[in-house]
């Protein structure tokens, strides 16, 4: 059998079935463009191996205990889960930044900035984390991508259009209609995202 030749449901349908070599067609069909996209954003390719790694690990549990459902393109799905596991480092990362009582003068830790929430704030924090992922998922991939890397990956506009091969104005366009989408969506179920 020629597993090069088959369509992406079709390599599913036989790795559900057992047959292990379809989803090494699958993860070579995609890799090129998960790995890409995953180093765009981290900058590092230590750390974009990991994720790219961890990506299909989930691809291929998820796969494995029936998660998928054949609902969008495969290979949508994919980006969607490295763009969620990118997301999850960038909120790792800035959760472990440690600081230095020595970079500074006076003390430190005796700083309102370093207070530890109260718990109360600590999770409606992370529920809007939540919500606001949620709505970012609903927009289209090229809107989406512009706010993981603008946001998330702190790129500037020029970097954004730079990695995505469009120019600045396609790339300030993309996050414009993100911007007025997100609003919709906000607006149309009535969403508050706010810890006042």
């Amino acid at each position: 059998m020629n597993y090069a030749q088959l369509k992406d449901h079709e390599l599913i349908e036989l790795f559900e079935n057992g047959r292990e070599e379809a989803i090494e067609v699958l993860i070579s069909r995609y890799k090129n463009k998960v790995y890409t996209y995953i180093v765009l954003i981290v900058k590092d390719q230590q750390l974009a191996e990991d994720i790219f790694q961890d990506t299909f690990i989930k691809v291929i549990s998820s796969l494995q205990s029936g998660k998928y459902s054949e609902k969008g393109i495969f290979s949508s799905w994919v980006m969607r889960i490295a763009h969620n596991l990118i997301i999850d480092h960038f909120r790792r990362e800035k959760n472990l930044k440690t600081y230095s009582n020595d970079q500074y003068d006076g003390d430190l830790f005796n700083s309102a900035r370093f207070a530890d929430e109260t718990i109360e704030e600590s999770i409606i924090k992370e529920q809007i984390n939540m919500d606001v992922q949620k709505l970012v998922d609903l927009l289209p991939d090229d809107q989406r991508e512009v706010i993981v890397l603008r946001h998330y990956a702190g790129l500037s506009f020029k970097e954004i259009a730079d990695q995505t091969g469009v120019s600045i104005n396609t790339a300030l366009g993309r996050m414009r209609y993100a911007l007025i989408n997100l609003r919709k969506i906000i607006e149309k179920h009535n969403i508050i995202l706010t810890t006042n």
